[in-house]
């Protein structure tokens, strides 16, 4: 039998017709922000759904700024409280541009909270968004306008620290850097093993993941760019998919929850490059990530549970990929459904 790893191998991400196509429909750039006239962006249905865990300190601006979008269209905001035990929840259940919260009983991770709004969400596209990650106004209507059934939209985070952004407080004034993703710019460290291949670089590299890869082009086939490949460029910070493709696959695989941090989305990306999908960025759809007080402390935490979650991640790569799983997926989704508490009704 097949195996995920061996089904991307099959798989390439030749997508530039598909963007040159709309753009000749469109009228306008692919990487350009799309006024919110435009009537492709009525098109599809959106859905955003936000795992939350103890952000009382930005979500305020996060939920402000998806407030403020230009669309002109109705989309529904799910945000699902990951057991915080700060005002995280409250501060969901009571701000205005939100449609549906949920509250996990106990903590379980972000990749079972995605996987609770994506069963509750309406929409034909799901954006998956962190909640700390401030969009400008024109984001909702981009992804709208360019989604479609086989197609992974990628965004961008651009950093600030906390002492810098103080919850959010100024962030839209400013314009958040494409440049700032290391996935655009990438200075990796020399003489110790990379994150995710092992490799041990011996010379000083001044990587540009997305302009070498030709906006991820040349990354089908299992290709690689030193120590990304495909799967690894879809980051949950900031990502659209069709739901129904989602649900296909099975959804978020929720022991990465369990053992640690990180890996889901990329295993999540795999699955979906394997059905067949095609994995596009969107240059202009950039987001400021708001660090928050303790990150250094934060991330130390995180990469403590690193071998763990990618030992998981490559086992399942050996496993087949996955299809069909729609109907189990709402089944095991709606049993836990019940052990949450729903401050705001869907």
């Amino acid at each position: 039998m097949t195996t995920l790893h061996e089904e991307l191998l099959r798989r390439n991400n030749f997508h530039t017709s598909s963007t040159r196509s709309w753009e000749a429909i469109s009228g306008i750039g692919w990487h350009e922000p799309t006024p919110s006239e435009l009537s492709l962006a009525a098109v599809r249905t959106l859905s955003v759904v936000v795992p939350a865990y103890n952000v009382s300190y930005c979500l305020p601006a996060v939920l402000d700024a998806l407030e403020g979008q230009h669309h002109r269209h109705g989309f529904e905001v799910i945000v699902v409280d990951d057991a915080s035990t700060d005002t995280t929840a409250a501060i969901a259940a009571r701000h205005p541009v939100v449609t549906t919260v949920l509250r996990l009983p106990e903590r379980a991770g972000g990749a079972t909270a995605r996987n609770l709004g994506t069963a509750l969400a309406r929409g034909q596209t799901v954006l998956y968004l962190d909640a700390d990650m401030v969009l400008p106004p024109h984001v909702i209507t981009d992804i709208t306008a360019r989604a479609t059934d086989t197609t992974v939209l990628v965004g961008f985070r651009h950093n600030l620290p906390y002492d810098l952004h103080q919850g959010g407080r100024g962030v839209l004034a400013e314009h958040p850097q494409l440049g700032a993703d290391h996935r655009v710019v990438w200075r990796p460290p020399v003489g110790r093993p990379l994150l995710y291949t092992g490799v041990t670089l011996t010379e000083r590299l001044d990587g540009r993941p997305l302009d070498h890869t030709h906006d991820f082009v040349d990354l089908g086939y299992g290709q690689r760019y030193v120590d990304w490949d495909l799967p690894r460029m879809v980051v949950t910070c900031l990502v659209a998919v069709p739901r129904a493709a989602v649900l296909n696959v099975g959804g978020f695989d929720p022991e990465f929850g369990r053992i640690g941090w990180g890996m889901e989305d990329t295993y999540l990306g795999a699955c979906l490059i394997a059905s067949g999908l095609l994995v596009i960025p969107l240059r202009q759809v950039v987001g400021f990530h708001l660090d928050p007080p303790d990150a250094e402390q934060q991330w130390q935490r995180k990469l403590a549970t690193w071998p763990g979650t990618l030992a998981r991640y490559w086992d399942l790569m050996r496993r087949p990929a996955p299809t069909g799983r729609t109907h189990s997926f709402i089944a095991e989704v709606s049993e836990l459904l019940r052990t949450c508490e729903v401050l705001r009704p869907h």
